[in-house]
């Protein structure tokens, strides 16, 4: 079983260590460690031990997919199934099952009806219901932000809570603790923690459980339990936990019990890194588990990076560090970067600021040297669209000219916005390499495909009252049919959408001037024509054209967007066959909707307590419409195929885990590298155990924590990457102003001791 593995004689030698023993394995991304993870699973099941009571934790489940694919092989041996799990799903499966015994202990009003568990996006709806009405009343006047990202930064406050193990009633208190501004500032936070205690209020009331209650109960109401702990003892005997640093302390406070009683165990532990820290990762707590395993294991050979993109990231380290002011430095230890012959170029200055600008240069200095290529390129420019250029050209090289597959190029930036990733689609597509982006955190509404889908849905059901504006017609068209583009999809939609006594409808394309039909061509307006006659065909079939009564139900919100997604925009002609984001971002909201008919509405098919309460599509179109963030979804990482450049931000990127031949980090001298989301209502920092209660928050711990991030952030990108590094740069940003972020004058400390040659 194991040959399908090459692994270093340290990776065998911790995979085929005995059965019954405990190790601790840390080392930096590269090294093997989730390859020896995943090895030492099969040698389990090789060696005999039941596959059923085996449990693999990852704290998210996009790092799961490497053990996913080892159990898919053909040759493990069957004997049950390897429950792979996140501490949060392991969590709602234990309320679940134990829910009789708890419910009333934990404080639930409905004790003998059975629970309700949320998902983001569900948390959020019930979050806004609660919620609105104290904006519409004032509350959180001085906070300048989305109302989405208020009712998601309040969960996210109860999420701390939660996984860090403090009562949200404490929220508000230790948000205040640290504020060091005026005093009037303070309010919010009453206000934040008044909403959040409200929304708990309201779950425990109705039985319903988001992620922060799941885990509450589980910790503290199950876990101590002993039914529930020896179930999960006695039914999970085999531990093996990776990434380990990015889980939660209450994640590690239920490990280090449970690895008193394990038969085996083998804990992943990823030094410097820790990215998961906004969501509540705490690698300090994760070192200490060490202490609790029988034998601790380092690994420091790297199977990824070559020796000169690890002397570029030692020196970024250094150069990152001395600007932190004390940061720790690299565990690297590469030495120099080897001499490289001086070339023509070799006059020019030895900074980025040197570089020959865009549009001067046929090829672009080069530090460093390879064989295969040298592993840091980079081109300064002055404008930011000259850098794409030079970045969608450099890709077809290595695509075309090199060989390179699609799928070992990612390119990355500290924000994936729509004109970046828009602009680098269409730069690629025109050169014909294959590119998908993925977003995970973008809100639904803001995706294309999501807007086209819900138009098209609220055109075929006129009784929910909601009317299109004639912007979004055009829009939905020219997504909708291949083709078609904004000039003829405005035309088209200006003379054949109209909205009469709050009843949008769709004319004919026959009964469209002949002067018109051949300015948006027949073909267009046959494919127009099919589509209008579905959702038509559609209507009659389910009473929506005739009944505009407002609490109607028609088919499953979740089966007419399935439907209208396979049985018109994927088909030939119409804009999803062929486009892999249009069809993933389908494939979300199709579940989220699923999702949300399960939590959200009555055995009457309507949603809302109230009399006459709203048609489910009708409610989730208007929930979007507020700015609902999507979930994460692994479907994302699963969908779309692997042999295409991946647009990424690097956050996600790095939560994918996967090392890549070829990076590109795009927009090196902006600050959104550096910066924190603005979050004004929580404090990832703050809400964590190792902030001193009484301590308050300083520009100080901005910049150290800022920096830190930064650091830890371009190792972790370095570390999975092969064979090379391209630097976009530009001295004007996306927005037109001049970029200096820190990442950029990092970078160029280093650049100035790096010699330049042509290539």
């Amino acid at each position: 079983m194991m040959s399908s593995f090459t692994l270093s004689d340290h990776q065998r030698a911790l995979i085929e260590r005995p059965i019954e023993s405990s190790v601790f394995l840390r080392g930096l991304a590269g090294v093997g460690k989730t390859t020896a993870g995943v090895g030492r699973l099969l040698h389990l099941i090789d060696a005999g031990v039941p596959a059923g009571s085996i449990l693999v934790l990852v704290p998210q489940r996009t790092l799961a997919l490497p053990y996913y694919e080892a159990l898919r092989q053909p040759s493990v041996r069957a004997g049950g199934q390897v429950t792979v799990s996140t501490v949060g799903g392991l969590a709602q499966r234990m309320v679940d099952l134990f829910w009789p015994m708890v419910a009333e202990e934990a404080g639930f009003g409905q004790p003998d009806l059975p629970p309700t568990f949320l998902t983001l996006e569900t948390a959020q709806y019930y979050m806004a219901r609660l919620v609105r009405p104290l904006l519409d009343q004032g509350a959180f006047e001085t906070v300048v932000i989305d109302r989405n990202r208020i009712y998601s930064q309040i969960i996210d406050n109860l999420n701390k809570a939660a996984v860090v193990g403090f009562p949200y009633t404490h929220i508000g208190e230790r948000l205040k603790a640290a504020w060091g501004g005026e005093q009037g500032g303070r309010r919010i936070y009453d206000e934040a923690q008044a909403c959040a205690t409200r929304f708990r209020e309201y779950c425990l009331a109705h039985n319903l459980l988001d992620f922060s209650l799941q885990l509450d109960v589980f910790v503290h109401h199950l876990w101590p339990m002993a039914m529930c702990r020896d179930y999960l003892l006695t039914s999970y005997p085999h531990l093996i936990v990776d990434n380990v640093e990015e889980d939660t302390p209450v994640a590690h406070d239920v490990l280090k019990r449970w690895l008193d009683h394990c038969q085996s165990a083998l804990l992943i532990y990823d030094e410097e890194a820790g990215y998961r820290r906004f969501l509540g990762a705490d690698p300090a707590s994760a070192r200490a588990l060490s202490e609790s395993c029988a034998e601790e294991v380092a690994f420091t050979e790297s199977f990824v990076t070559t020796p000169d993109l690890r002397a570029f990231g030692a020196r970024l380290a250094h150069s990152l560090s001395r600007a932190g002011g004390g940061l720790s430095s690299t565990d690297w230890n590469p030495g120099p970067l080897p001499p490289h012959q001086e070339g023509p170029d070799s006059a020019l200055p030895p900074r980025v600021r040197g570089g020959r600008r865009g549009g001067q240069s046929t090829s672009p200095p080069r530090a460093g040297g390879t064989e295969g290529g040298p592993p840091l390129v980079y081109k300064y420019h002055r404008y930011h669209p000259q850098m794409l250029e030079w970045v969608a050209e450099e890709i077809a090289k290595l695509v075309q000219d090199r060989g390179i597959s699609p799928g070992e190029i990612v390119v990355l930036a500290p924000f994936l916005t729509d004109a970046l990733r828009f602009s680098l689609m269409n730069r690629l597509e025109q050169l014909d390499v294959p590119a998908r982006s993925h977003r995970p955190s973008r809100a639904l509404r803001e995706e294309p495909a999501t807007r086209c889908l819900l138009t098209l849905a609220a055109i075929a059901h006129p009784g929910w009252g909601i009317c299109p504006s004639r912007f979004d017609v055009a829009h939905a068209l020219m997504q909708a049919v291949d083709g078609m583009d904004l000039v003829r999809a405005q035309l088209l939609a200006q003379i054949v959408y109209r909205v009469r006594e709050g009843v949008p409808t769709l004319a004919a394309f026959d009964r469209l001037d002949p002067a018109v039909q051949e300015r948006i061509t027949f073909v267009l307006g046959g494919r127009y024509e099919r589509l209008r006659a579905w959702i038509e065909d559609y209507g009659s079939a389910t009473g929506s054209q005739a009944s505009v009564s407002p609490g109607s139900p028609d088919l499953p919100f979740d089966h007419f967007l399935s439907r209208l997604f396979g049985e018109v925009l994927s088909q030939e002609g119409y804009g999803f066959h062929r486009n892999f984001d249009a069809a993933e971002v389908a494939a979300t909201l199709i579940e989220s909707v699923q999702k949300f008919r399960w939590v959200a509405v009555d055995p009457a098919g309507l949603v809302g307590e109230e009399e006459g309460g709203k048609a489910l599509g009708q409610e989730y179109l208007e929930m979007v419409q507020d700015g609902v963030i999507a979930a994460q979804y692994i479907l994302g990482w699963k969908l779309q195929p692997e042999d295409t450049v991946l647009l990424a931000p690097a956050y996600t990127f790095l939560m994918r885990n996967r090392p890549v031949d070829y990076q590109f980090w795009v927009n090196v001298g902006g600050r959104g590298w550096w910066e924190r989301l603005y979050q004004p209502l929580t404090h990832p920092y703050v809400l964590s155990r190792e902030w001193p209660r009484d301590a308050t928050w300083t520009d100080g711990d901005e910049f150290t924590t800022r920096q830190e991030a930064l650091y830890r952030l371009t190792l972790g990108l370095i570390r999975r990457c092969r064979r090379g590094v391209y630097l976009g740069l530009s001295q004007l940003g996306e927005q037109g102003y001049e970029q200096k972020g820190p990442l950029l004058l990092a970078v160029q400390r280093v650049l100035r001791h790096l010699p330049l040659h042509s290539v």
